[in-house]
This record gives structure tokens, C-alpha cells and sequence, in this order.
């Protein structure tokens, strides 16, 4: 009995861990409300997104053994520079491969708002991929560190893969010249460090963690407002209603 509860108790942990990526994924599947995109490259692409999470954690292992990132940042600048050498630029980077990959030759996309779809897609493969590691790495303390988790990570992963996504339909579609492409990458990294570097200056315990923090979350706002824009825009690109 002991180990069926704990199965049980492993299996809701995982279920905690995943529901967040569902939820926003459902919500942007019906965002189209006109030629949604088959479940299958759905799905696809969510398996994609478990795939990048190995690629970026073999990255971001390599820096730390090569000792191009610290362990724990050291002061300010340390922050930054674990948030985007350490994690933003390795995982973005990672995501983006496995969009390329997924789109390429993909006859469903076919549309501004699916590059969006699909970028979304691998971002919250990744993001649940990486709350089951903080959520059994956090056995003893699993419920707050997923209540946290789906108000804050999940939710920012989602709105670096709809930043990924915009410019990539962007680009795709002819409405941005490809010398202008790099905005794929960089405008999800600067995102992505961005929110990174903030929590982990606020975590340094200096005096100004109070105010790193309400940053943090004025940053989160904003970050969730704008990319609410983005889908509305593509959305009316395509001739849709949001």
C-alpha cells in the first residue's frame, strides 16, 4: 500500500508539473478559432520541445564544466550573466533548432498565427520537461514550487515562444526582410535573460531585492501584455478575430 500511495503521489506530482504547458497550449489552440493545426504536429512539436530540453541541459552543462558559467552567481553582473550565457541564450537556442526542424517542409504551416502554434508548442515541451526536474528535485516542498511554477515559469516560457513565433512567421511569410531575422533568436533570449537576471539579482539578498522583485513582476505583466499583441496581430494578419 505504502508503494501504490507513493506511486500515486509521484503521478500527481507529475500531473502538477505538465498542467500548466497544457492549459496555456490549449488556450492558444483556440485562439484559432477558423483552421486550427492538427493535434498530431501539435504533439509533435510539444515531443519536440522535450527534445530541446536535453539539447540546452547538454549545452549548459558543458558551460559549467568548462567554466564559462558559475555555479551561483557572485554580484550583479554574475547575475546577468548566468541568465543569459547560462540559461537564456543555451535554451532559446536549443527551442529554436527544434522549431526550424519541426517547420521545415511542414505543409500545416501555412499561416502567420501557426508559426506562433508551433513555437508555442516546443516552448511548453520544454517548460513541463523542466518543472518535473524543479518539482522532483523539490519533493519535500513539490506544491508551492509548482504553484510558483505555473504563475511565473511556465507562463514566461510560453511568452518567449510566442516572441520566437511572431518573428518567425514574420520572416517566413515575407514581412520582415531575413537580414532582419535575427529577431527570432535575440528577442527571446533578451526576454529570457531578462526575466532570469532579475530574479536571480533579487535573489542575492541585497538591498535592493525588494525592488528587483516588483520589477520582476511589472516585467512579467508587461512581457504577458505584449505577447497577448502579438497573437492579436497575427491573428488579424491572417483575416482572424482574436
Amino acid at each position: 500500500m505504502e508503494t501504490t500511495g507513493t506511486m500515486v503521489n509521484l503521478y500527481t506530482v507529475v500531473g502538477a508539473a505538465i498542467l500548466p504547458a497544457f492549459v496555456l497550449l490549449l488556450y492558444v489552440y483556440l485562439k484559432d478559432k477558423y483552421q486550427r493545426e492538427p493535434v498530431s504536429q501539435m504533439a509533435k512539436g510539444f515531443v519536440y520541445g522535450i527534445l530541446s530540453a536535453g539539447i540546452a541541459s547538454i549545452l549548459e552543462t558543458g558551460l559549467l564544466a568548462w567554466g564559462l558559467v558559475p555555479n551561483e552567481p557572485i554580484g550583479f553582473l554574475g547575475a546577468v550573466w548566468k541568465a543569459f550565457v547560462g540559461a537564456a541564450i543555451p535554451e532559446e537556442f536549443a527551442k529554436l533548432l527544434m522549431l526550424c526542424l519541426l517547420l521545415r517542409n511542414n505543409k500545416y504551416f501555412d499561416e502567420r498565427f501557426d508559426g506562433i502554434v508551433y513555437a508555442c508548442c516546443v516552448g511548453m515541451g520544454f517548460a513541463a520537461t523542466e518543472n518535473i526536474i524543479y518539482l522532483f528535485s523539490n519533493l519535500n516542498m513539490w506544491q508551492s514550487v509548482a504553484v510558483q511554477r505555473a504563475i511565473f515559469a511556465v507562463p514566461g516560457h510560453f511568452m518567449f515562444a510566442v516572441a520566437m513565433g511572431y518573428f518567425y512567421s514574420l520572416v517566413y511569410f515575407g514581412d520582415m526582410s531575413w537580414r532582419k531575422a535575427s529577431r527570432i533568436f535575440w528577442v527571446p533570449v533578451l526576454l529570457h535573460g531578462t526575466y532570469d537576471g532579475l530574479l536571480f539579482m533579487a535573489n542575492l539578498g541585497t538591498m535592493l531585492s525588494g525592488v528587483l522583485l516588483m520589477c520582476f513582476y511589472i516585467f512579467c505583466y508587461k512581457m504577458w501584455q505584449g505577447g497577448r499583441r502579438s497573437i492579436a496581430d497575427h491573428l488579424r494578419r491572417d483575416g482572424k478575430v482574436s
